[in-house]
């Protein structure tokens, strides 16, 4: 036969067959998204999730979370705990089942839990594969037992340590050390994690929910417990915003068939805000259950305004878009069967869930308009007042597309374009001041390569309307540059026409950089979200230093990387090493420029992702709204992570 060497032959002996937990560790992406920052705190998540299943079945009110002195992960819940007995059908231990097989757990067992969020994870068998050792600890039954893993594989059988004492309660147990030759990191960042666990106390306000981070001599230790649930959600979201009326909105019926929770507020802002969940998870995509709330809003807003005579000096046609600016939302709903869709099974699609949510809410909606007469008036004020501004930005939008600065031929004329029409494959650089625009088009590679110089700092888009940000011409020429658009009605934003797969925020190394860059990404995040969910953005890290001795030179980007490099030269023995500090990207040739902070083989790229949506709102609402407290706050707890020049 042709082509039958070795190389081509492809026979039953190709096909491999991995056991248990061999194939998570051999493609971990596959199970936990990927093995940087948000693989590893997923494991947190998969454990935590488990606990919280417990807590929906009623079982379970209180979680405890330790990051421990050696980087280690302990998460401990007053449960029912992993049963330990003998499995009838796998002959070994419940615990040892659960803890290394993929797909195995009581969340199948609709008798066991009702909803679960936990069954759309991967599953804590994937943390015990991907950890160098896990130690399950287990209350149950008046005893207490444990099982220790290694990679994934029991060391011994379950075994029964001693008895419970009067004062203990049942409950699960789980201590996991990363396996450091998986992830590309295995440092925890105790911010994420308080972000996450503070939301999943906001989502169920019966339990009480700790984390505490030992690694450093001050213990850091937040406990999180919300009477008010998502009320209270809604108030920590809109801390940094001023809201149009003071009582947040509250629907719920959790004894219906889809228990349905909603929370929300209108303030003075002009973003929509709707953070979603089904069974706790964050459907950052929406979903079924996303539009009925929104057909809800929009009909219930515009009967009631119609009926009391609000809109007679409108004269605009109002759209959704109009009826959900400067709104936030917290949106809970509880699915026996969950069916998602999409990539990252983010978005809900189960179709009677729809119904549901938008029967409950326009009933309820209708009863609290009715009731709240100048809250009402207030809230319909706004949203004709958004339509207004809407139709102004059409307008002003439909002016610049006469002068050609939207269509394909009217490129921005500082835009130094690269020759490759495959966005895939091409990039632009948003650069701060024609100085360091000069530098990067000496710079770039042509082909590949696109710049495009701003002047100055942008408008702060978190206070201002849509057609103030339209009149802007550094925002202008961005959208022109990018191709997508903005959206000034709901289909005006066009992701797919993005004309370049890898938009860079340069800017300097300093605080008006660190400003610059601040309000390019807020600009992004709030009109563009979808740039960042697909992975588009990213920012540039140009070193902080260049140290020289002789004929050696290295470049910094670190003051620890300094250090190691001035003691590597000699500094310490009286040898003179000379450091420069770059300021501005300006004071680099293009040499320099190229080596350092564009070039594909050498630069160093960090991606902007949303890891939370809550918690991204929030950081974006409190640096850049109007409220100074909240952001006095932020700056303090932060204050350790500037970078000042002294």
């Amino acid at each position: 036969m042709e082509g039958s060497d070795a190389k081509s032959h492809y026979g039953a002996a190709n096909i491999q067959v991995l056991e248990g937990l061999e194939a998570v560790r051999k493609r971990p992406a596959m199970y936990i998204g990927d093995i940087g920052m948000r693989g590893l705190h997923h494991l947190v998540y998969e454990v935590v999730d488990n606990s919280i299943d417990e807590a929906l079945g009623g079982y379970c009110d209180r979680i405890d979370a330790i990051i421990h002195e050696d980087g280690s992960v302990s998460v401990k819940d007053n449960g029912r705990g992993i049963p330990v007995d003998m499995h009838l059908t796998e002959k070994r231990s419940a615990l040892e089942v659960v803890m290394t097989t993929l797909h195995a757990g009581g969340k199948f067992d609709k008798d066991t839990y009702k909803v679960s969020g936990g069954l759309h994870g991967v599953g804590v068998s994937c943390v015990n594969a991907l950890s160098n050792k896990l130690v399950a600890t287990i209350w149950r039954d008046g005893e207490v037992w444990t099982l220790t893993f290694e990679k994934g594989v029991p060391v011994g059988s379950v075994a029964k340590v001693r008895d419970m004492t009067a004062d203990e309660h049942s409950g699960t147990l789980i201590h996991f050390w990363p396996d450091n030759t998986i992830f590309q990191s295995v440092e925890y960042r105790f911010d994420t994690l308080a972000d996450r666990l503070r939301e999943m106390a906001y989502l169920n306000r019966q339990v009480y929910v700790s984390i505490e981070d030992r690694r450093e001599e001050e213990v850091l230790r937040d406990d999180y417990h919300f009477e008010g649930g998502i009320v209270e959600f809604v108030a920590y979201l809109d801390e940094a915003r001023t809201p149009i009326h003071e009582e947040t909105i509250y629907i719920a019926d959790e004894e219906a068939e889809v228990p349905v929770e909603l929370a929300m507020r209108y303030n003075n802002g002009y973003t929509e805000n709707v953070l979603s969940f089904v069974n706790n998870i964050n459907t950052h995509e929406g979903g079924t259950h996303v539009s009925g709330f929104r057909r809800a809003l929009t009909r219930t807003l515009k009967s009631y305004a119609d009926k009391n005579n609000l809109l007679k000096n409108a004269k605009v046609d109002l759209s959704g878009d109009d009826f959900r600016e400067g709104i936030t939302v917290v949106l809970s709903i509880k699915v026996a069967e969950p069916q998602f869709e999409g990539q990252t099974k983010t978005k809900l699609g189960n179709s009677d869930v729809m119904g549901a949510v938008e029967s409950l809410v326009s009933e309820k909606l209708a009863e609290w308009l009715e009731d709240h007469p100048k809250e009402s008036k207030r809230i319909v004020d706004k949203v004709v007042l958004a339509a207004q501004a809407r139709a102004a930005a059409r307008r002003a939008r439909e002016l610049v597309q006469r002068k050609n600065l939207f269509s394909s031929g009217g490129l921005p004329g500082k835009l130094a374009d690269c020759s490759s029409k495959n966005p895939e494959e091409c990039e632009i650089y948003l650069v701060e001041g024609d100085s360091a625009g000069g530098s990067a088009k000496q710079a770039r590679d042509r082909h590949f390569q696109a710049i495009l110089p701003l002047r100055g700092k942008i408008l702060n888009v978190e206070k201002a309307r849509l057609d103030k940000i339209l009149a802007n011409e550094e925002i202008r020429n961005m959208v022109t540059a990018f191709g997508t658009g903005l959206g000034v009605g709901e289909h005006d934003f066009e992701p797919d026409k993005l004309r370049y797969h890898k938009i860079i925020i340069m800017t300097d190394a300093d605080v008006d950089g660190a400003h610059i860059r601040t309000l390019l990404l807020t600009f992004i995040y709030r009109h563009m979200t979808n740039l960042v969910e697909r992975g588009y953005i990213y920012i540039a890290q140009p070193p902080l230093y260049k140290a020289k001795k002789g004929k050696q030179e290295e470049y910094c980007w670190t003051d620890e990387e300094l250090q190691t490099i001035i003691e590597k030269f000699g500094g310490d023995s009286g040898q003179k090493v000379m450091v420069q500090r770059y300021k501005g990207l300006g004071e680099m040739n293009p040499d320099q420029l190229w080596d350092t902070t564009m070039d594909p083989s050498t630069r160093l790229l960090q991606q902007v992702t949303i890891e939370d949506a809550a918690a991204a709102d929030r950081i974006f609402s409190t640096l850049m709204g109007d409220a100074v407290e909240p952001r006095r706050k932020f700056i303090e707890r932060n204050a350790r992570y500037a970078t000042i020049d002294v």
